[in-house]
């Protein structure tokens, strides 16, 4: 990720996850390392979804990878509310 290495990783992905998390309506079940956590991943899926398109996130800089992270991140929130809304009935 640019260069930036496991704290850019924290830094960004903590960032991506907490505004997720704000957008989702689920910060207040969600602490500050899950966050990161949610981040992190949502940045993995966010990258595996746009190389599907072969866009490459390196390439584009910080803005985009924070977007890339955060759209990633809402779609694991979205994900995991479905699969414990379905768990529930």
């Amino acid at each position: 990720m640019l260069g930036l290495g496991i704290i850019g990783w924290i830094i960004i992905g903590g960032l991506a996850g907490w505004v997720a998390s704000m957008i989702m309506k689920t910060n207040a079940q969600q602490g500050i390392l899950l966050n990161i956590v949610v981040g992190i991943v949502g940045g993995l899926i966010g990258g595996f979804l746009l190389s599907l398109f072969d866009v490459d996130v390196k390439g584009f800089g910080l803005i985009f990878s924070f977007i890339t992270c955060l759209a990633g991140a809402c779609l694991l929130i979205w994900i995991v509310s479905m699969v414990r809304g379905r768990t529930k009935v």
